[in-house]
């Protein structure tokens, strides 16, 4: 591995008996609602990850209990095995607190769940995490958890990594295993880490993809930073465009070289009907019967109302409609590679500061806010690329600088965020 190895972690060296024993009675004292099922003490393997306590997403596998993705509907018998995600980490030493809560299915970016309750940002009471991994950030800034085990479709690492002050990190979607886990889009979701910091979700992902930590990417002085004119910079809230654009000039003021301009494969995503890919492949794969479902039926089982109709937009696109919505998705990709192969895309994790769980009571304000919050997020995973929200706090309120690159750039990403972090955050 690289210099990571040397480093100390939290975790490390700590009598994992009683760090257990105060994850929870944090969570019987504010925890509500962060999981929808803890689990038992297990003496963890010997590992890189001893005494490392981390929460799972409710997509994961975990030998001995249910996976029910947020809901209430699905049958699922105790899993007989971990997921591959999942094993990793326990062969690493890693300790399970429990199975985090997340929006139903994991179709949103806000992080809502009526069955189970939405976690309340431990950082801005009242407000919420994000999403769909809302309880998997809640349990880390909480302090419950050294690191969480989640998803990423649109942004579900990087949003709530950004709401509550955490470091997100969606990696190229094949260096993960997704054997054993739940899906929402199986073209677009990708399996990561939300931690504190960068060099914790470097070892996470080493341990999560088996890289060795040597370079696999772009080399860094190779690497052009770009902020785009013409995507991912429009209604943002006062507050993000302040603390972004602060954070930009401490960058440039390192002798860090940012470009403002304007990049022309873009043009051609705006296009993209990204909702097919969730929509059709949920659809397909939760409600249609198959080898992997029962088949149900979405009109008769009770699924989150907000989550349901999005679902069932599926039926208003063909099978051929998808097939020229994917086509055009690889049409794009392979643009930015040609045009911006060592780009790294800068841009505001989130559009908007974390909006109050009351502002969200009506649907076209849940809907409206929904989009946004996924806007500039979903970018890297439409572009099979990878991607990483640099916490930091402006005035008080923790956002993200998200940085975006292309697939297979994940260890130079992750260099880059590293000597980053301390500029940002100095």
């Amino acid at each position: 591995m690289t210099q990571s190895k040397q480093l100390n972690f939290a975790w490390q060296g700590r009598e994992l008996i009683t760090q257990w024993k105060q994850a929870q009675e944090i969570l019987d004292a504010k925890g509500r609602s962060v999981f929808t099922e803890l689990f038992d003490y297990v003496a963890p393997q010997q590992g890189l990850l001893n005494g490392a306590i981390i929460s799972i997403k409710d997509l994961f596998q975990v030998e001995g209990y249910k996976t029910q993705a947020g809901s209430v509907f699905i049958n699922k018998q105790p899993a007989l095995q971990d997921a591959a995600a999942v094993a990793l980490l326990r062969k690493a030493g890693a300790s399970f607190l429990g199975h985090t809560n997340m929006t139903e299915l994991a179709y949103s970016g806000l992080g809502l769940n009526p069955h189970y309750g939405t976690p309340d940002n431990p950082i801005n009471p009242g407000r919420i995490t994000g999403g769909s991994t809302s309880g998997g950030a809640a349990s880390v800034a909480l302090g419950a958890a050294d690191a969480a085990l989640g998803t990423d479709t649109g942004g579900s690492l990087r949003i709530p990594a950004a709401f509550c002050g955490l470091t997100g990190f969606k990696p190229s979607q094949q260096t993960v295993s997704r054997e054993g886990c739940l899906p929402l889009s199986d073209a677009l979701d990708s399996v990561g880490p939300i931690a504190k910091t960068v060099e914790e979700c470097e070892r996470l992902w080493h341990i999560l993809s088996g890289a060795s930590g040597t370079k696999n990417g772009a080399d860094l002085s190779q690497l052009t930073f770009v902020v785009p004119s013409n995507f991912g910079m429009n209604d943002l809230d006062a507050l993000v465009e302040q603390g972004f654009n602060e954070k930009l000039a401490r960058l440039e003021a390192a002798g860090i070289v940012v470009e403002r301009r304007f990049i022309a494969a873009l043009e051609r995503y705006k296009t993209l009907p990204v909702w097919q890919f969730s929509a059709f492949e949920c659809q397909d794969y939760y409600f249609t019967k198959n080898v992997c479902s029962e088949g149900y039926d979405l009109e008769k089982v009770d699924v989150d109302p907000r989550v349901a109709p999005r679902i069932a937009r599926a039926k208003t696109i063909t099978a051929d409609d998808f097939q020229q919505t994917q086509v055009a998705r690889k049409a794009f990709i392979q643009r930015m590679a040609v045009d911006e192969p060592n780009t790294v895309v800068l841009l505001p994790t989130v559009a908007v500061v974390a909006p109050k769980l009351s502002d969200l009571e009506q649907d076209s304000e849940y809907d409206r806010l929904n989009v946004l919050c996924l806007r500039n997020t979903s970018l890297a995973n439409v572009l099979n690329g990878c991607s990483l929200s640099l916490p930091f706090c402006f005035q008080q309120e923790p956002m993200g600088l998200m940085l975006t690159a292309g697939n297979g750039m994940d260890q130079a990403l992750l260099d880059l965020a590293k000597q980053w972090q301390p500029i940002v955050n100095g």
